[in-house]
C-alpha cells in the first residue's frame, strides 16, 4: 500500500553518519510547515486529529486549528506544524496563502471514491503549478479501511504516470486514520521530504542529477581535490568524510566505495583516485537508493541552502553612503585576471562560450545570461569575451550588486577573504572638495527623448554594429567597456540609459542621482522637438540634484550630425550651455563613427566632480540666498566677538582697579 520515499534496496556503499555526528538541520529554529489540502470530505482533518492526538475521532470540527507534533517525533529533532484546510469556494484564497507559505504539501484523496483521485492531478496539482508553490508534495490516500477488501489496488502503475507528469511529487502513501495504520509515516516522509527534498537534487525523468546540483557537487569535488590533479586520492577521500561526517573511512569501506564506482562506471575511478564523474556518480546513488540524507548533509557541511546557493552573505552588511559605490580590489582583479588565462583554453585571448561556461561551472548558473548583463559588453562574432570585456562585466556586477558579485567570485574560487574582493569608495561630496575622484568605475546616466539617439550611443560604446532598425527601450538599459585616457589611466565606464518614462520614476526618488558620476543629455539636432524634450530633461535633473545635493556633471550631446541640422536648436543649445555653466553641446554620428572622444570627455567629468556642474536661476537665486545669510551670520559672529572682547576688557580694567583700591 506504501511506495517508501526511498525504496528499500541493496546498498552496496554508504558513507558512515553515526547519530552522535548528526548535523544540526537548518530548519531547527524555524520548522518544518505541512500543509494539507484536497476535496471535500476525503479525511484531512480525521488524519491530521490522529496523528497529532494518537486518538481517532470521527466527528471533528470541518477545518482544524494548527497542530505541533512533538519535537523528538523524528531523529531530526526539528518542530512540525501541520495546517488544516478548507475544501469550501469561498476560502480559496486563503488557501492558496497557506499553500504558497508550505516547506511539503499533503494532497489528500478517499480511497473509496475514484474521482477524488483523479481531481488531484486535473485540479490540485495544476493549481500549484499556476501558484508557483515549488515545494515537494506528497499524495495520501485517506480512508483505506472503507476500500473493499476483496478489490486488490495495485497502486505502482496508476502512480508511476502521475509522478512522471508531476516531477515536484516525492511519494505516495495509503493510510486509515480510524485503524492506525501508516499515519505517523505520512508525517514522517512528509517531514523528510521538506529536509531533504529530492526535486532539487534529482530529475525524475532523465534520472540525472539537477544542474544546479551537479554544479554544488563540482564547487565541492574542486574545493576538497587538494592538490588539483582532478582526483580525490585517498587522503583527500578521507579529509572530505571527516570534514561532512566526522569519522574517517574504514580501509575496507575506501576499497568497496571505489570499487562500486569502478564496477559501473570506468572512468569513475583512474591511478589518482576517484574522478569527478565518480564523485557525482555516488551521489547519484545515495539519492537513488538512499540515503538521500547523505548528499544533504554534504551539501549543507560545505555551505549550501534549500536553493542549492551559499546559505550565508559572502560578506557582512556594507555600510555606505548613497553617494558612494562598490569595486573590486587590485587582488580580486589579478584572480580575475589569472582565471581568465587558466580557462582561455585556446590561448586566442578570449572566453568562447564553451569556457565561459566551464569557468562558471561551479555556480549555480551563468551570472551573465539574463538582464542587466546579458548584453551589457560586445562579443565576438562566436560569442567570446576579451579580458577587458570580461573584467568590465564583473565591474558592473560588483557596482550594481556587490553581494552577488562575491558570491560568484567564491563559485569561481576566489581563495582569500571574501572582504578583500571589494571596497567602498570615497564619498562624491569629499572628491568634490578635493577636485578629483579616486573611482575606477564611473557611472553616467544617458538621458534623451525617445529616437534622440541614446541606444545607439551606447551600442557604440562597445563597438556594436550601427542599425536602421528602432527598438524603444521600456527599461534601463547598461554598456560598460573600458576608456584609456592616459596610458595609466584606464577607467570602466558604465552607460546606464534611462528610457524617457522611466525619468519619472528616477526623481521619485531623493538620493536616485546618488549613484551618478556624470550625465548625458542626448538630443538628434535635426529635430527640433527633439532638442526641447531634452532640454526639458536637463532642466528637470539639474534641479533635482540642486533640491537633493547630489548635483552631477553634465554634458550635452547633439547626435546625428550627419544629417541636415536644425540650426535654431544649435544655437538654443549653445546659450542654455552657457547659461548653465557646461562644455559647448558636442555634436557626434554613430554612423560615422565621430563618437570616441566622447567617451574620453565623460570620464574627464567624472573624474573631476567640482567642474561642469550646470545650475539653474533658481539654483542661482538659492546660492546668493545662501551666501548673504553666511555673510549675516558672519557679520553677527564677528560683532559678538567685538562686543565679547569689549566686554572682558571692561571686566579685566575693573579688575585691576578693585585690586589697586584693595592694596
Amino acid at each position: 500500500m506504501v511506495k517508501p520515499l526511498q525504496p528499500e534496496r541493496s546498498r552496496p556503499l554508504t558513507l558512515r553518519r553515526p547519530s552522535y555526528s548528526r548535523p544540526v538541520h537548518p530548519r531547527r529554529h524555524t520548522g518544518v510547515r505541512i500543509v494539507v489540502a484536497g476535496d471535500k470530505g476525503t479525511g484531512k482533518s480525521c488524519l491530521i486529529r490522529t496523528a497529532a492526538s494518537n486518538k481517532f475521532r470521527n466527528k471533528i470540527d470541518s477545518v482544524l486549528p494548527p497542530q505541533r507534533l512533538p519535537i523528538d517525533l523524528f531523529p531530526d529533532i526539528v518542530p512540525i506544524r501541520i495546517i488544516d484546510t478548507s475544501s469550501s469556494v469561498e476560502d480559496s484564497d486563503k488557501v492558496d496563502e497557506e499553500l504558497k507559505r508550505a516547506n511539503v504539501v499533503l494532497l489528500t484523496y478517499a480511497c473509496d471514491r475514484p474521482e477524488t483521485l483523479q481531481n488531484l492531478t486535473t485540479l490540485w496539482l495544476p493549481r500549484l503549478r499556476r501558484l508557483k508553490v515549488n515545494v515537494p508534495v506528497i499524495l495520501v490516500g485517506c480512508k483505506l479501511d472503507l476500500r473493499d477488501e476483496d478489490q486488490h489496488v495495485d497502486l505502482e502503475p496508476v502512480m508511476s504516470p502521475i509522478m512522471q507528469q508531476f516531477h515536484e511529487i516525492e511519494t505516495y502513501i495509503e493510510c486509515s486514520a480510524s485503524r492506525h495504520i501508516q499515519v505517523l509515516e505520512v508525517f514522517f516522509f512528509a517531514h523528510k521530504a521538506a529536509l531533504y527534498p529530492t526535486m532539487l537534487l534529482y530529475d525524475h525523468e532523465s534520472q540525472t542529477l539537477t544542474p544546479r546540483c551537479k554544479r554544488a557537487l563540482k564547487r565541492i569535488f574542486v574545493l576538497s581535490d587538494r592538490d588539483r590533479d582532478g582526483a580525490l586520492s585517498d587522503d583527500e577521500l578521507d579529509d572530505f568524510q571527516v570534514k561532512c561526517f566526522n569519522v574517517p573511512f574504514r580501509r575496507c569501506e575506501l576499497l568497496g566505495v571505489k570499487k562500486v564506482v569502478q564496477k559501473n562506471l570506468s572512468d569513475g575511478v583512474n591511478e589518482k583516485g576517484l574522478t569527478l564523474k565518480g564523485f557525482l556518480f555516488l551521489h547519484t546513488l545515495f539519492i537513488e537508493k538512499g540515503p538521500i540524507e547523505t548528499t544533504w548533509a554534504v551539501l549543507r557541511k560545505f555551505g549550501y541552502n534549500d536553493d542549492l546557493k551559499l546559505a550565508n552573505d559572502p560578506i557582512p552588511h556594507l555600510k555606505r553612503a548613497h553617494d558612494q559605490s562598490v569595486e573590486l580590489t587590485n587582488e580580486a582583479i589579478d584572480f580575475l585576471k589569472t582565471i581568465f588565462n587558466e580557462f582561455d583554453g585556446d590561448h586566442d585571448g578570449m572566453l568562447q562560450p564553451c569556457e565561459l561556461e566551464e569557468l562558471f561551472s561551479t555556480a549555480p548558473e551563468s551570472p551573465w545570461i539574463e538582464n542587466p548583463y546579458k548584453d551589457a559588453v560586445e562579443r565576438n562574432a562566436f560569442g567570446g569575451l576579451s579580458l577587458d570585456a570580461f573584467l568590465s562585466e564583473w565591474a558592473l556586477m560588483t557596482l550594481l550588486n556587490p553581494n552577488f558579485s562575491v558570491e560568484n567570485l567564491i563559485y569561481t574560487g576566489y581563495p582569500r577573504d571574501p572582504s578583500s574582493a571589494i571596497r567602498v569608495t570615497r564619498r562624491r561630496h569629499v572628491d568634490r572638495k578635493k577636485q578629483h575622484s579616486e573611482r575606477n568605475v564611473l557611472q553616467c546616466f544617458v538621458f534623451g527623448p525617445m529616437q534622440a539617439g541614446k541606444s545607439a550611443l551606447l551600442n557604440s560604446f562597445i563597438g556594436r554594429q550601427y542599425s536602421e532598425a528602432y527598438n524603444p527601450t521600456d527599461e534601463d538599459h547598461y554598456a560598460v567597456n573600458v576608456v584609456d585616457i592616459f596610458r595609466e589611466n584606464k577607467k570602466y565606464l558604465v552607460l546606464r540609459e534611462i528610457s524617457e518614462a522611466g525619468v519619472k520614476k528616477l526623481l521619485a526618488n531623493k538620493e536616485s542621482l546618488a549613484s551618478c558620476d556624470a550625465a548625458v543629455f542626448v538630443h538628434d539636432r535635426s529635430d527640433e522637438s527633439s532638442w526641447k524634450a531634452s532640454c526639458e530633461l536637463l532642466s528637470k535633473i539639474v534641479g533635482h540634484g540642486e533640491e537633493t545635493g547630489f548635483e552631477v556633471p553634465c554634458l550635452i550631446v547633439a547626435a546625428k550630425e550627419d544629417q541636415d541640422s536644425f540650426t535654431m536648436a544649435i544655437q538654443e543649445a549653445t546659450v542654455v550651455s552657457q547659461d548653465m555653466g557646461v562644455e559647448a553641446p558636442m555634436p557626434t554620428s554613430v554612423k560615422l563613427e565621430d563618437f570616441n572622444s566622447i567617451f574620453c570627455r565623460i570620464v574627464t567629468a567624472a573624474e573631476h566632480p567640482h567642474l561642469s556642474i550646470p545650475e539653474t536661476e533658481a539654483g542661482k537665486t538659492r546660492k546668493q540666498f545662501r551666501r548673504l545669510i553666511d555673510q549675516s551670520l558672519m557679520f553677527v559672529s564677528v560683532g559678538l566677538g567685538v562686543a565679547m572682547a569689549v566686554r572682558f576688557g571692561a571686566a579685566k580694567k575693573n579688575g585691576a582697579a578693585r585690586k589697586n583700591v584693595s592694596g
